[in-house]
């Protein structure tokens, strides 16, 4: 399983990344630092047969440049990546962002926890759900 994180602050990167190293999925996260930097790993994937597409993708909304709506539209624009899980974890709580994103057709919108004890929830929560009992499409090529 892969995970694609477009996360522009480092803390929470690291923060999600020891999360995940603690329930055992930090070899699965790939992260970038802006939307255009993600849109372009997802788009050189979709040239490149050899690497695959990740099975989800965490996109905070806040991102200098392409913004994640921005990112999220591009995305679901692509009908070679509209089937691709998108989850937007973001510091916003605000309910325009939550509708919007829905809009945008986000697969789920995660408000972050503070501390790690709350990120290791959410990576455990992410990795029950979209790996134990969702399927993906992305099982198809496995």
């Amino acid at each position: 399983m892969e995970i694609l994180l477009i996360e522009d602050n480092p803390a929470d990167a690291q923060l999600l990344e020891v999360a995940a190293a603690e329930t055992g999925l930090a070899d699965c996260i790939h992260t970038y630092e802006t939307g255009e930097a993600g849109l372009e790993a997802l788009e050189q994937r979709l040239t490149d047969s050899t690497a695959p597409l990740p099975d989800l993708v965490l996109l905070d909304l806040n991102l200098p440049g392409i913004d994640g709506k921005a990112v999220l539209k591009a995305i679901r624009e692509n009908h070679r990546l509209t089937h691709l899980p998108v989850v937007v974890l973001t510091t916003s709580d605000d309910y325009t962002d939550v509708v919007a994103s829905y809009e945008l057709h986000a697969n789920a919108f995660i408000t972050k926890p503070l501390g790690l004890d709350g990120f290791v929830e959410v990576v455990e929560g992410i990795e029950s759900f979209w790996f134990a009992l969702a399927r993906l499409p992305s099982e198809r090529a496995r």
